[in-house]
């Protein structure tokens, strides 16, 4: 356990280094946040003045509701993975010792635009079956679709650096992340959530902490007081998301250059990276 907790303050050392260096990595995941709010403004809006909300919930309007929310996880998934891709490229930049820009990322995203597409279509496919699953099939259904999704998530885990990097389809982009994972997969995984485990934490403790600072605030009766409060503690967890995001971003960039191409570097050498991923 103390090992495994060692290895993961490690790698996000080795990805806090990556963003350090490249201070410009976290614009990405503020733009996926944006536009994923844009996104979901674009859909509810219109729906919501217009009257529909309640007719695509009605029986009679099933079938639109199913395409609506169809074309909704195909917008979402698209923004999101453009960003991620984004990313990604510009942290492949770093690690093998570049000095990379927004611009470079949104050019190697760019590039690959038509399979994002693709596979923001195939994710939007695979995530509209699982929710089906999970919500006609009640409690069975539920554990169906979280396994079948936990499934999903960990054979897709590297299709971002393998679209940008590679060049290759989004169908056969699954297929390699799957054999990547194949290749270093051992008795347990580590490495994979460390980062998301680290920051779950965090943002566990920022929670815990405002409990009593709402508490003292409350005391004080100052409307102004809990505004700027809540404010500062929506800000920070915001903050946190960011960083997580973008951590997660590199160390998927670090994972796939040492699972596709066996090197290492000066932010994520190989002992380290062995150590989240077991070679058999």
């Amino acid at each position: 356990m103390f090992e495994k907790i060692k290895n993961s303050w490690a790698l996000l050392k080795a990805s806090l280094a990556v963003l350090q260096a490249d201070k410009e990595l976290i614009v990405f995941p503020i733009v996926s946040t944006l536009a994923v709010l844009v996104v979901t403004a674009s859909f509810a809006l219109p729906m919501l003045f217009a009257g529909l909300a309640d007719s695509l919930i009605s029986e009679d309007g099933q079938i639109l509701g199913f395409l609506v929310g169809f074309a909704f996880y195909v917008v979402q998934y698209f923004v999101i993975l453009f960003a991620n891709a984004a990313l990604v490229g510009a942290a492949m930049i770093r690690l093998r010792g570049g000095d990379p820009t927004v611009g470079d990322g949104l050019r190697i995203a760019t590039q690959h635009i038509g399979s994002i597409l693709v596979y923001a279509l195939i994710s939007a496919t695979v995530g509209m079956i699982l929710r089906m699953i999970s919500e006609r099939g009640k409690g069975v259904g539920r554990i169906v679709s979280s396994i079948v999704g936990m499934a999903w998530n960990l054979a897709t885990y590297l299709v971002v650096p393998v679209l940008v990097v590679e060049g290759v389809g989004p169908v056969e982009a699954v297929k390699r992340s799957a054999n990547y994972l194949k290749r270093t997969w051992g008795e347990q995984i580590a490495g994979n959530f460390s980062v998301g485990i680290l920051f779950g934490l965090a943002f566990l403790v920022v929670i815990l902490a405002a409990i009593p600072v709402f508490y003292l605030v409350i005391m004080t009766e100052s409307v102004a007081l809990m505004v700027v409060t809540a404010i500062g503690f929506v800000l920070v967890l915001v903050l946190l998301g960011l960083v997580n995001s973008t951590l997660n971003g590199i160390y998927i960039a670090a994972v796939y250059r040492y699972a596709a191409e066996g090197a290492s570097d000066s932010f994520f050498d190989e002992t380290m990276i062995q150590g989240a991923f077991k070679l058999k």
